[in-house]
């Protein structure tokens, strides 16, 4: 997986914890790599739960200037971002390069459409929590600490999955002609596929 092309991982029913320690891992290593979806990504616990953490995370400020920090972002994205930067050691250089190499989204913006999307099969839900354990959207939870675009993002995701739709039927029906076409000239092609066969091709 290291140093490749930019990758870009879906993040949807994947655990925040686990996706976020195996990307920073990748990260140092010198990949590139691009979240999408982030608004999807699952913490482990209810609801309820995770708003509490969240709340006392909030309160934890700088006591005599607050503006110095430390920032509480609110978009999913943002989330992410932050939790992966504190796993690269982001205070040396060798940190500031790894977290450099990231991007984070919610939903599926345009470039990345139409490029493939990878999964980690170690972070999924499925694979890693026991069935009928609560879990939370980060999505759910942004827009419960004040994150004001889940509506936005939840429109723009169901326009981009009626393309992808309408291009996916385009690619069965080619696919199918293609076939069609090759099995109607499987007697003439005989003799080309056994000089190709012939020449290792």
């Amino acid at each position: 997986m290291v140093l490749e092309k930019p990758i870009v991982i879906d993040c949807r029913d994947h655990l925040h914890g686990r996706l976020c320690s195996v990307v920073a891992k990748e990260l140092l290593a010198g990949q590139k790599i691009v979240l999408v979806r982030c608004e999807d990504m699952v913490i482990s616990g209810s609801l309820v739960r995770n708003q509490t953490k969240y709340a006392q995370f909030r309160k934890k400020r700088m006591n005599t200037n607050p503006t110095r920090g430390p920032f509480h972002f609110k978009s999913p994205a943002r989330m992410v971002w932050r939790t992966i930067r504190g796993m690269v050691h982001q205070k040396s250089a060798r940190g500031q390069a790894a977290i450099g190499r990231l991007s984070t989204f919610e939903g599926i913006p345009h470039p990345y459409d139409k490029v493939k999307r990878r999964v980690i099969p170690a972070a999924l839900r499925v694979v890693r929590l026991k069935p009928g354990r609560k879990y939370t959207k980060m999505g759910d939870l942004a827009n419960n600490v004040g994150w004001k675009h889940q509506e936005l993002v939840s429109s723009l995701e169901d326009k981009r999955r009626a393309k992808a739709e309408v291009f996916f039927q385009k690619k069965k029906a080619a696919a199918a002609l293609k076939a069609k076409a090759e099995e109607a000239a499987a007697g003439d092609l005989a003799k080309v596929n056994e000089v190709l066969a012939a020449a290792g091709h």
